[in-house]
């Protein structure tokens, strides 16, 4: 991968809801997206990744239900930061897998789906679109009805 901004989407398997509730919405609230255990043990990794890899910084990200959105930055040629012998560069395809391997070893099954989606973010319209998509995204599940209780 070259060195740039990112944004990704690593979903559940079958989509299945695993990673977060969206309740509330009434009339004057805006919905709230709460995390199950699975998704605030994402949620942690998804935190600490900026300690494992040197070039890499994850810059927006919400926790759906069945999917979670990243903006991640990817510097390459050397950081600002010091680079320590526990900290190590990586690529977009490395930190999803490190990301869902970790997860997965916590949760003692695989519950992501194969692969991921990526798109180069060029251009501060492009990156104020999909900050203002990731922001939005719990209200517009909700609303939308794209979520159903179970």
């Amino acid at each position: 991968d070259r060195e740039g901004t990112y944004f990704l989407t690593i979903c559940t398997q079958d989509r299945q809801c695993l990673l977060s509730k969206i309740v509330g919405g009434g009339a004057y609230d805006a919905p709230e997206n709460q995390l199950t255990d699975l998704g605030k043990i994402a949620e942690k990794y998804i935190r600490q990744f900026s300690e494992f890899y040197e070039n890499i910084t994850v810059d927006q990200y919400v926790i759906m239900p069945d999917h979670v959105h990243i903006v991640l930055f990817v510097e390459n040629g050397g950081s600002p930061r010091m680079s320590t012998p526990t900290r190590q560069t990586a690529s977009v395809s490395h930190f999803v897998s490190t990301l869902k391997r970790f997860c997965n070893k916590e949760y003692g099954e695989n519950v992501w789906q194969r692969g991921f989606y990526d798109h180069v973010i060029r251009g501060q319209e492009d990156y104020e679109e999909i900050v203002k998509y990731i922001l939005e995204n719990p209200a517009r599940c909700y609303y939308g009805k794209l979520y159903t209780e179970e």
